[in-house]
Protein backbone atom coordinates (compact mmCIF):
# COMPACT_ATOMS: atom_id res chain seq x y z
CA UNK A 1 0.00 0.00 0.00
CA UNK A 2 1.41 3.53 -0.96
CA UNK A 3 2.32 6.04 1.75
CA UNK A 4 -1.02 8.54 0.51
CA UNK A 5 -3.51 5.37 0.69
CA UNK A 6 -2.14 5.25 4.42
CA UNK A 7 -4.96 5.55 8.06
CA UNK A 8 -4.42 9.13 9.17
CA UNK A 9 -3.29 7.93 12.30
CA UNK A 10 -0.41 5.84 10.96
CA UNK A 11 2.44 8.16 11.71
CA UNK A 12 0.94 9.30 15.08
CA UNK A 13 0.56 6.16 16.34
CA UNK A 14 4.37 5.30 15.44
CA UNK A 15 5.42 8.18 17.20
CA UNK A 16 3.20 7.28 19.84
CA UNK A 17 4.84 3.59 19.96
CA UNK A 18 8.45 5.17 19.66
CA UNK A 19 7.61 7.28 23.18
CA UNK A 20 6.39 4.36 25.21
CA UNK A 21 9.17 2.30 23.76
CA UNK A 22 12.00 4.63 24.67
CA UNK A 23 10.03 5.59 28.32
CA UNK A 24 10.26 2.09 28.80
CA UNK A 25 13.64 1.39 27.70
CA UNK A 26 15.03 4.38 30.13
CA UNK A 27 12.81 2.89 32.68
CA UNK A 28 14.34 0.08 32.75
CA UNK A 29 17.90 1.33 32.23
CA UNK A 30 17.92 -0.50 29.17
CA UNK A 31 19.11 2.78 27.80
CA UNK A 32 22.60 2.66 30.22
CA UNK A 33 25.66 0.81 28.05
CA UNK A 34 26.75 -0.01 31.79
CA UNK A 35 23.73 -1.81 32.71
CA UNK A 36 23.69 -3.54 29.44
CA UNK A 37 27.35 -4.84 30.00
CA UNK A 38 26.01 -5.94 33.10
CA UNK A 39 23.61 -8.35 32.11
CA UNK A 40 25.67 -9.48 28.77
CA UNK A 41 28.15 -10.56 31.33
CA UNK A 42 25.07 -12.15 33.45
CA UNK A 43 26.15 -9.91 36.63
CA UNK A 44 22.43 -8.56 36.25
CA UNK A 45 19.95 -10.78 34.44
CA UNK A 46 16.82 -8.39 34.90
CA UNK A 47 16.48 -7.09 31.76
CA UNK A 48 15.54 -10.63 30.76
CA UNK A 49 12.76 -10.22 32.55
CA UNK A 50 12.23 -6.36 29.91
CA UNK A 51 12.98 -8.76 26.92
CA UNK A 52 10.34 -11.19 28.09
CA UNK A 53 7.73 -8.76 28.87
CA UNK A 54 8.33 -7.02 25.44
CA UNK A 55 8.04 -9.95 23.71
CA UNK A 56 5.23 -11.59 25.62
CA UNK A 57 2.77 -8.44 24.92
CA UNK A 58 3.95 -8.18 20.82
CA UNK A 59 3.09 -12.24 20.71
CA UNK A 60 -0.23 -11.33 22.10
CA UNK A 61 -0.57 -8.10 19.98
CA UNK A 62 0.26 -10.49 16.96
CA UNK A 63 -2.07 -13.43 17.81
CA UNK A 64 -4.73 -10.71 18.12
CA UNK A 65 -4.08 -9.38 15.32
CA UNK A 66 -3.48 -12.31 12.92
CA UNK A 67 -6.93 -14.44 14.71
CA UNK A 68 -9.70 -11.63 13.90
CA UNK A 69 -8.26 -9.19 11.17
CA UNK A 70 -7.23 -10.46 7.80
CA UNK A 71 -5.17 -7.23 7.45
CA UNK A 72 -3.47 -4.91 9.53
CA UNK A 73 -5.53 -1.75 10.45
CA UNK A 74 -3.11 1.53 9.75
CA UNK A 75 -1.58 -0.30 6.67
CA UNK A 76 -4.43 -2.22 4.89
CA UNK A 77 -1.30 -4.44 3.93
CA UNK A 78 -2.42 -8.36 4.34
CA UNK A 79 -0.56 -10.38 7.02
CA UNK A 80 2.55 -12.62 5.59
CA UNK A 81 5.04 -14.28 7.47
CA UNK A 82 8.31 -14.11 5.90
CA UNK A 83 10.20 -17.06 6.24
CA UNK A 84 14.42 -16.44 6.71
CA UNK A 85 16.13 -19.71 5.79
CA UNK A 86 19.17 -20.30 8.18
CA UNK A 87 22.58 -19.75 6.00
CA UNK A 88 26.20 -18.67 6.69
CA UNK A 89 24.56 -15.18 5.80
CA UNK A 90 22.38 -15.26 8.94
CA UNK A 91 25.37 -16.70 11.31
CA UNK A 92 27.71 -14.72 9.97
CA UNK A 93 25.46 -11.47 10.76
CA UNK A 94 24.53 -12.82 13.81
CA UNK A 95 27.95 -13.29 15.31
CA UNK A 96 29.52 -10.22 14.16
CA UNK A 97 26.12 -8.46 15.61
CA UNK A 98 26.54 -10.18 18.85
CA UNK A 99 30.32 -9.47 18.82
CA UNK A 100 29.57 -5.44 18.32
CA UNK A 101 27.15 -5.50 20.91
CA UNK A 102 29.16 -7.16 23.37
CA UNK A 103 32.03 -4.69 22.88
CA UNK A 104 30.55 -1.93 22.97
CA UNK A 105 27.70 -2.56 25.93
CA UNK A 106 25.06 -0.55 23.19
CA UNK A 107 21.48 -2.17 22.49
CA UNK A 108 21.29 -0.68 18.84
CA UNK A 109 17.73 0.35 19.92
CA UNK A 110 18.40 1.25 23.30
CA UNK A 111 21.13 3.75 21.69
CA UNK A 112 18.40 6.30 20.50
CA UNK A 113 16.95 6.22 24.28
CA UNK A 114 20.31 6.71 25.34
CA UNK A 115 20.09 9.91 24.04
CA UNK A 116 16.37 10.81 25.54
CA UNK A 117 18.88 10.52 28.97
CA UNK A 118 21.77 12.53 28.32
CA UNK A 119 24.17 10.10 27.15
CA UNK A 120 25.29 12.44 23.92
CA UNK A 121 27.98 10.21 24.24
CA UNK A 122 26.46 7.32 22.59
CA UNK A 123 26.74 9.56 19.49
CA UNK A 124 30.38 7.90 18.20
CA UNK A 125 28.49 4.16 19.09
CA UNK A 126 25.63 5.41 16.76
CA UNK A 127 27.97 7.11 14.13
CA UNK A 128 29.65 3.74 14.01
CA UNK A 129 26.50 1.61 13.39
CA UNK A 130 25.55 4.16 10.56
CA UNK A 131 29.21 3.42 8.97
CA UNK A 132 29.51 -0.17 9.59
CA UNK A 133 26.13 -0.88 7.93
CA UNK A 134 27.10 1.81 5.30
CA UNK A 135 30.13 -0.30 4.96
CA UNK A 136 28.18 -3.55 4.51
CA UNK A 137 26.02 -2.71 2.40
CA UNK A 138 28.36 -0.65 -0.39
CA UNK A 139 30.38 -4.57 0.18
CA UNK A 140 26.99 -5.90 -0.95
CA UNK A 141 26.73 -3.93 -3.68
CA UNK A 142 30.14 -4.02 -4.90
CA UNK A 143 29.99 -7.98 -4.64
CA UNK A 144 26.62 -8.15 -6.76
CA UNK A 145 27.60 -5.98 -9.73
CA UNK A 146 31.05 -7.98 -9.87
CA UNK A 147 28.43 -11.19 -10.00
CA UNK A 148 26.72 -9.55 -12.65
CA UNK A 149 30.33 -9.02 -14.77
CA UNK A 150 31.32 -12.44 -14.58
CA UNK A 151 34.04 -11.84 -12.23
CA UNK A 152 34.21 -14.85 -9.95
CA UNK A 153 33.67 -14.11 -6.13
CA UNK A 154 35.86 -15.88 -3.30
CA UNK A 155 33.87 -17.46 -0.32
CA UNK A 156 30.82 -17.88 -2.41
Amino acid sequence: MSDSNRHPLFIPLIVLGGLVEGFGLAYSQMARPEIVLSFLQLDDLGLLLVMFGAALVIAIAIFIGTAFLDRAPLTGDRYTRRMKSMDKYVIIGGTIFGVGWGVSGMCPGACYASLGIGNYQILWGIAGMFIGAYAQGYWRALRSKNAEGGVALAND
